[in-house]
């Protein structure tokens, strides 16, 4: 498979000393337990996104000319632990090089080491988790850092909010501030949450997304599809939202688990990050 930056963009665009975005790739897939194949998941989406239209209609706008640079993927695949420190390194790097940073994921564990980073190099940081499952377990499966568990690493060090969600063990239930939580049969067919879930975070605000989130039926290539789930355009005009109204510093994908005789989940995953740079740059 040939190597791609994301749009494919030439050398003008996508050189790291002009760029104002990295998109920064973490194919890891260690601690998931249904469905592997997370890890191919950051090639997939740089394959599709080099098929997309470099024009985004709805903004009117071509965020790939404020430079884009697709770092080269983290090298650890066993151990989560090594992960989240390679991936820190990485990502801090970037920001102290004043990169704005997207993380491809991989599984969700990755987002551990993103969300750390963010939360320690900007104040007052609060973080909105878009998923159908809680992620709340203290540690699963041996690791305080796996997929399941990214969400309770995730509030040890700053406010979270989650939306979408549809799936959880009962201890997670009773982790749950539910105050805090928007629940998939409570908000897929409205946006009367909206302003609410925004006046919950802070100024600053991390995002990460389990494409889980959505409903199988657009993207059913994940590793845990889940019924139930959010649309299309209820998610972007919320996040077209989030970020008017909040400094999203930084955000992460994860949880892609592409299908080699059905790419549509590809192409949305990458639409999705155009969409959410464009909201970013241009709006």
């Amino acid at each position: 498979m040939k190597k791609y930056n994301f749009c494919d963009l030439p050398k003008e665009y996508s050189n790291y000393q002009d760029a104002k975005i990295v998109i920064l790739p973490a194919p890891f897939d260690a601690t998931s337990t249904w469905i592997k194949g997370a890890d191919k998941g950051p090639d997939a989406i740089l394959e599709a996104s080099a098929n997309m239209e470099s024009y985004d209609i709805e903004t009117d706008s071509e965020v790939y000319k404020q430079g884009i640079f697709t770092d080269k993927p983290i090298k650890e695949k066993k151990s989560a632990e090594k992960m989240v420190a390679e991936l820190k390194a990485r990502t801090l790097k970037h920001i102290q090089n004043d990169k704005y940073v997207v993380t491809l994921g991989g599984e969700h564990s990755i987002s551990a080491a993103s969300i750390q980073t963010h939360v320690e190099s900007f104040k007052d940081v609060s973080v909105i988790q878009l998923d159908a499952h809680a992620d709340l377990r203290e540690e699963y499966h041996g690791t305080k850092y796996n997929h399941a568990s990214v969400m309770a690493r995730a509030r040890e060090i700053a406010p979270i909010v989650q939306v979408g969600i549809r799936s959880g063990a009962v201890e997670e239930a009773k982790a749950m501030k539910q105050k805090n939580v928007f629940l998939a049969q409570d908000i897929y067919d409205n946006d009367k949450w909206f302003n609410k879930c925004l006046n919950m975070l802070t100024k600053n605000v991390y995002l990460t997304i389990d494409l889980d989130a959505f409903d199988p039926s657009i993207l059913p290539s994940t590793g845990t599809p889940e019924p139930g789930g959010l649309g299309w355009y209820q998610v972007i005009k919320f996040l077209r939202l989030l970020m008017t109204k909040k400094n999203v510093v930084g955000f992460d994908i994860v949880e892609l688990c592409p299908n080699s005789t059905n790419k549509g989940s590809n192409f949305l995953t990458a639409k999705l990050i155009y969409k959410l740079l464009s909201y970013k740059f241009e709006l």
